[in-house]
């Protein structure tokens, strides 16, 4: 198969009416299937191509040695297949598959593959209160999705929060500022964007993007985001996060404390609502770890992570 040939198979495999999975290779177990490469395809230019579906990779076997601690959770099915003629594997993750890209020896040469194989679902009783490793038992909300996604520790954005207070009216949930102050412009498992004030160009300004919805509420005399309605009317929504995918991330301010403030999520039309009694912090925490959350990666990926944006744009300039 070429890559466009390829990239359909596994696309098709990865449905979630695909096929069942059963190799025609001899003495392969079953649970998965490979797919044979031409020899005009190369492994970086796949490696590629799969990256920019299905996200950040996980690197099993490089260079003829296997990663000595993957597990059955961790990638195992693209490595049983082939057992000591492995060279080379990198997987991702998709539902409840696994999807890998590699080499392995063959009579006297090395040949591409790319394989698709059945992942075992997270278990719904998966204990997801557990402090990562390397933190303390009580480390925040914040530290601990620091951690789950391997962001430095040390990185710091400066932020003007007392003249984004003022001009939105309202002072903001504590653990959110401080998600902001460690991130920054950027998202998280390429999916999730914060909302920041006074951020750099391409970034949603949270005053800036509040206030003009507000406006064009009242101009336009229509309120989509009924039963409720936008902030700065009392118990109004106020947006903090949003995705590509149009999927909408709200504060509803109702109550003094903004600490204390429900999340509200939805998708553009605003037909369901899933709200989460819990800080932002904790939310965005459970949205990465946690796949019975509503808009959860966790489904997709079993490793997180942030993709920083700064300088992007001056950079395509």
């Amino acid at each position: 198969m070429d890559k466009q040939e390829l990239l359909a198979a596994v696309d098709s495999l990865v449905r979630p009416d695909g096929q069942e999975l059963v190799c025609d290779r001899a003495r392969h177990p079953a649970g998965h299937v490979c797919l044979t490469a031409s020899e005009e395809t190369s492994l970086p230019v796949l490696i590629k191509e799969l990256g920019d579906r299905y996200g950040q990779l996980r690197n099993l076997a490089a260079g003829g040695y296997v990663d000595p601690t993957v597990t059955e959770q961790t990638g195992l099915p693209l490595l049983a297949p082939f057992g000591e003629q492995l060279v080379e594997m990198r997987a991702w993750t998709c539902g409840g598959w696994w999807i890998g890209c590699g080499t392995f020896r063959a009579g006297d040469g090395v040949r591409l593959v790319v394989l698709v194989a059945e992942r075992a679902a997270p278990s719904p009783d998966k204990v997801l209160d557990m402090v990562p490793d390397g933190l303390p038992e009580g480390a925040s909300w914040v530290d601990r999705v620091v951690a789950v996604t391997g962001w430095p520790a040390d990185r710091a954005w400066v932020v003007n929060w007392a003249e984004a207070e003022a001009r939105l009216g309202t002072v903001l949930p504590g653990d959110y500022k401080r998600l902001v102050e460690r991130f920054g412009y950027g998202a998280f498992d390429d999916y999730l964007g914060l909302s920041l004030p006074g951020g750099p160009l391409g970034s949603i300004d949270i005053v800036e993007f509040n206030e003009w919805w507000a406006q064009w509420t009242e101009a336009h005399n229509s309120n989509p985001w009924e039963p409720y309605q936008l902030y700065p009317a009392p118990g109004g929504l106020l947006q903090w996060a949003g995705t590509e995918q149009r999927d909408d991330f709200y504060w509803l301010t109702e109550g003094p404390d903004p600490d204390r403030w429900p999340i509200l999520a939805t998708t553009e039309d605003h037909g369901t609502w899933h709200r989460f009694d819990g800080s932002t912090a904790e939310y965005l925490y459970r949205l990465l770890t946690d796949p019975r959350q509503p808009f959860s990666t966790a489904r997709d990926f079993d490793t997180h992570w942030f993709e920083s944006y700064e300088g992007v744009e001056a950079e395509s300039d």
